[in-house]
């Protein structure tokens, strides 16, 4: 196989702490009249109300839309959008979680292209650049400040909906772990989880052969050299990190681990994809109600042990950026330990453990895998294939909490 590979991200990304005072000097490059979605959480914070300041003394007029949602219901971004059009935004920016980053991608492809926001959903939709992208994030799971994604929940679909282009992506991405210290722990731990099954889906994902019209043809497209060398960074970063800054949210050191873990993965699964973890909770979500994080970390375990026959040197991988001392077993035994330190790690920081637990009724769960298979952007990048024999006893394992089962 000739090496093959594809990165789309931002053109400049910023990290560190205190890298949200560059805001003002970054949107001056933009123009003087910026447009920021939030949420009423991070608006009534006094950062925000600091940022809003040094916004106004670099002479950028702002417009603030503080009522973002969680999951960007669709019917909300045209009410946010009608608010912006006569301010004749220069730029977007997006300050707050994942929501709020994927609330400024879809006002700026509204503001700039028109249309409706259904008229975008899928791969290369969006027909050309849209006005810039700030992305200021201010938890540390999405990923959505480097990823070509928007997701939004469309009332008149039962599962989530994804916009897919490269003209999504954030022009800049700001990332100052300080942003994150007031995340609670419970917040941290489903956010965090949600950026360690984004890296070890993007690196266990499937490798595909040289081909131009692949990229051309869809956003995700499987995992490469580039992609590996963020997704293990994400690991590395998280496994030594994610359970000190869930126990000690003032840790400073593990906040800007968790956030750049964070990061990294979003780096990572905006080009190689995610698997069958994310396909399993589109439908889980919808019927739960709970959050996206929590229930792709609920799976995770069990899909990595459905996929070891497919991916063992890959999980025995993991298991060594996540720290696990290095055994004279063989690599199948190795990747099983790996598996056994996720479990153990997202128990420690109260992930759910079974889809029963996650509230998924026993009679739904047949129809949450037809669903899950069904999500193909998804399905075809598991190393391992799946019918939908496999992926009903998947689920069937995964809501039973039973592991070997999922191993068939």
């Amino acid at each position: 196989m000739t090496l093959f590979a594809v990165t789309r991200l931002p053109r400049e990304i910023l990290f560190g702490k205190g890298q949200r005072h560059a805001l003002p000097a970054i949107a001056a490059r933009h123009g003087r009249h910026a447009f920021i979605c939030t949420d009423e959480r991070f608006a009534a914070t006094s950062q925000f109300a600091e940022i809003l300041a040094a916004l106004k003394a670099a002479s950028i007029d702002t417009l603030v839309h503080d009522r973002t949602l969680p999951d960007v219901p669709r019917d909300s971004v045209a009410v946010c959008v009608a608010q912006a059009k006569d301010f004749k935004p220069d730029m977007v920016i997006g300050i707050g979680g994942g929501s709020c980053l994927d609330m400024a991608k879809c006002a700026a492809l509204l503001l700039s292209r028109g249309g409706r926001l259904q008229d975008y959903y899928g791969e290369f939709k969006v027909p050309g650049p849209i006005l810039p992208v700030i992305a200021v994030p201010t938890t540390a799971g999405t990923g959505s400040e480097v990823t070509p994604v928007a997701v939004i929940s469309d009332s008149e679909r039962t599962l989530k909906v994804g916009i897919s282009s490269p003209y999504l992506i954030a022009a800049v991405a700001l990332c100052d772990p300080e942003l994150t210290m007031t995340c609670p722990p419970s917040l941290t731990a489903i956010t965090g989880a949600d950026a360690l099954t984004h890296a070890i889906e993007a690196f266990t994902a499937m490798r595909r052969e040289a081909d131009s019209a692949l990229p051309q043809q869809h956003v995700f497209v499987g995992k490469s050299a580039l992609t590996d060398h963020f997704a293990l960074l994400a690991i590395r970063l998280l496994g030594r990190s994610l359970e000190k800054a869930f126990r000690d949210g003032a840790d400073e050191v593990a906040r800007a681990d968790v956030m750049m873990g964070a990061l990294a993965a979003g780096c990572a699964f905006g080009t190689a994809g995610t698997a069958a973890a994310h396909a399993v909770q589109y439908p889980v979500g919808a019927l739960t109600h709970t959050p996206h994080g929590l229930g792709v970390a609920t799976m995770l375990p069990y899909v990595m042990n459905y996929n070891l026959p497919a991916a063992t040197a890959e999980i025995a991988q993991v298991g060594a950026a996540l720290g696990l001392a290095r055994a004279d077993g063989t690599a199948e035994q190795v990747a099983r330990a790996t598996i056994d330190e996720v479990a153990r790690l997202f128990g420690s920081i109260g992930i759910t453990p079974t889809l029963a637990e996650l509230g998924l009724p026993e009679d739904k769960v047949d129809w949450t895998a037809e669903q899950a298979l069904g999500i193909d952007r998804l399905i075809k990048n598991n190393p391992r294939r799946f019918d939908i024999a496999g992926m009903r006893r998947l689920v069937k394992a995964a809501y039973d909490g039973d592991m070997a089962a999922s191993a068939f």
